[in-house]
């Protein structure tokens, strides 16, 4: 391959690697720059759990779930929440685009590159409980089979076929910083080239330059993620007003290398950020006992039956119920002053109802192995790595006695001391509603909607059972910390992907996909997302982004 390249494409993730191969299907010549080295390839999604979010599709019907176009948009709008006419003009129709894609391209799209999903359908932020509000109205996340290594595989080997033939030269330890722009267009990137780096995916690795370069091209695709590891730039753009103050403790959910550089470069040459405030983090992180990066977390993926109580000890009002309405949980935890808050539940639901985000927490679906699958989803205990967590993580208590339980509990707060008397108190009145197959707490009523999901009954939700029941026990505490994790906001775009200048007018020659586009459009979810949106949106605007290149440049 020659020095001259039709485009470059800054940032080797999933968005990058979804544009760079359909760039290259249509026979351009591609440079991928990166910051990181080439074991890094793919970026985040690689540690990903692989959801997908899906409408209509043949597993949601095999599962008895009736699903359509009309009710995924419903449910979108609902969550998104549109309300600036300016920033939000583009957003709207990328969202209109990506669930009709999702409804329609995106399965057949995924499966002719080979990639499969597991039978049941899982039911992911469940929503506020009005119909046209925030949330999923139906099971929409699709596990992919072999989780994130295998979403950033089927796009990564014909990106590497297309290396081998010359379409394909990458730029790793290449670091950004600047666009260079020449006559209104974008038509280069110049930057620094740092020192080489043999580490092992995920840590963080040396800034110390070692050259410089520069590159040029007809065009530039921005693909370069977002700001989830960068808590100054979150907290200087955190919603105050919104969701309460900024939690004094953050842990990251996300490599080091998520820097959100990119987008104040973007602007510095032209491109219009819009939605800046807007973020989605998650309030059930774990300090990984085992880290790969600094203050390396780990998302509790939650079934609905554990007990929620804030800093101070008292149950989190409805709709604030496990896996249902993550901001809104997000504004009562922090409205407490503290930025922790508790999960208190039994060894029965830790063993049906804790998955854990990452691509490494969940070996037996990662490594494709159906009969881990069986042995650790369908034996007795927990699966082998919540255990881990259960034993070693810092974030855990295991007692047999509310008593026992609240002191472990006093133990690592942050905050005030806690009551265990009320505590128990909220337990037992909980407990006291399990007896009949009705109730009037609205968690056990929602509880019981979930069972009606087969996905829910056999492998994510328990019976209703007493918390204190010693059958189930021993009792567990978590203390649950605010996890960063992904932009909402970002490079406003049009629906060929291509960047806007501020005026509204096309970008020529710059185009951005995935999280530093906001997933599209400059923010496609709105205020809130609905789960397995997040690769599917890196798929989505980098399949645009390199679609319509393509076309440009023919």
């Amino acid at each position: 391959m020659s020095d001259e390249a039709d485009v470059i494409v800054v940032g080797a993730g999933l968005a990058g690697l979804v544009a760079t191969y359909e760039l290259t299907r249509a026979g351009r010549r591609v440079v991928v720059v990166d910051q990181e080295n080439r074991a890094n390839l793919g970026g985040q999604a690689f540690w990903s759990l692989g959801g997908l979010f899906l409408v209509d599709s043949p597993e949601q019907r095999r599962n008895g779930i009736k699903d359509s176009y009309a009710l995924a948009l419903q449910d979108w709008m609902g969550s998104a929440g549109f309300d600036r006419d300016d920033e939000d003009h583009w957003a709207r129709q990328w969202a209109e685009a990506y669930v009709r894609f999702a409804a329609t391209r995106k399965r057949q799209y995924l499966h002719d590159l080979g990639l499969r999903f597991t039978p049941l359908v899982g039911w992911a932020e469940r929503g506020g409980g009005v119909a046209d509000g925030h949330g999923n109205s139906v099971p929409r996340f699709h596990l992919t089979w072999g989780t994130g290594p295998e979403v950033v595989r089927v796009f990564a080997e014909p990106v590497l076929d297309a290396e081998r033939r010359g379409l394909v030269r990458f730029a790793f330890r290449h670091q950004v910083d600047e666009l260079i722009v020449e006559n209104d267009a974008a038509v280069g990137v110049r930057g620094t080239v740092l020192e080489p780096s043999d580490l092992d995916r995920g840590k963080a690795s040396s800034r110390v330059a070692v050259d410089s370069f520069e590159l040029r091209a007809k065009a530039v695709i921005v693909t370069s993620g977002g700001i989830g590891h960068n808590h100054d730039l979150i907290r200087a753009n955190w919603p105050v007003g919104r969701l309460g103050p900024c939690p004094e403790t953050m842990i990251a959910g996300v490599p080091a290398h998520v820097d959100g550089r990119m987008l104040a470069i973007s602007e510095q040459a032209g491109a219009t950020l819009v939605n800046r405030d807007r973020m989605w983090h998650y309030t059930e992180g774990l300090h990984n006992w085992d880290p790969i990066w600094p203050d390396h977390a780990i998302r509790i993926i939650p079934g609905p039956s554990s007990m929620w109580f804030d800093a101070t000890g008292k149950r989190l009002p409805a709709p604030n119920f496990p896996g249902f309405d993550t901001n809104t949980s997000m504004k009562a935890i922090l409205s407490t002053g503290h930025d922790y808050s508790w999960f208190v539940l039994n060894q029965t639901i830790l063993n049906r109802e804790f998955v854990l985000s990452g691509s490494e927490q969940n070996p037996d679906v990662t490594g494709k192995d159906i009969r881990k699958v069986l042995a650790s989803r369908g034996g007795k205990g927990a699966p082998a790595p919540i255990e881990a967590f259960k034993n070693h993580g810092v974030d855990f208590v295991v007692a047999r006695t509310v008593d026992e339980l609240v002191a472990g509990m006093n133990k690592i707060a942050r905050g005030p001391e806690l009551d265990a008397s009320l505590i128990e108190r909220q337990i037992v009145a909980r407990d006291r509603e399990v007896a009949n197959g009705f109730s009037k707490d609205l968690q056990l009523m929602a509880i019981a909607n979930a069972r009606r999901s087969l996905g829910d009954r056999l492998v994510r939700t328990t019976k209703p059972h007493r918390l204190l029941d010693p059958e189930h026990g021993p009792l567990i505490a978590v203390r649950l910390n605010i996890l960063t994790r992904k932009t909402l906001g970002g490079i406003q775009t049009n629906l060929d992907s291509q960047a806007l200048h501020a005026d509204g007018t096309p970008f020529a020659g710059l185009y951005a996909a995935g999280e530093v586009a906001g997933f599209g459009g400059g923010g496609v979810h709105g205020y809130n997302a609905l789960e397995g949106t997040f690769l599917g949106g890196c798929i989505f605007s980098g399949l645009t982004a390199g679609r319509a290149l393509a076309r440009t440049l023919s």
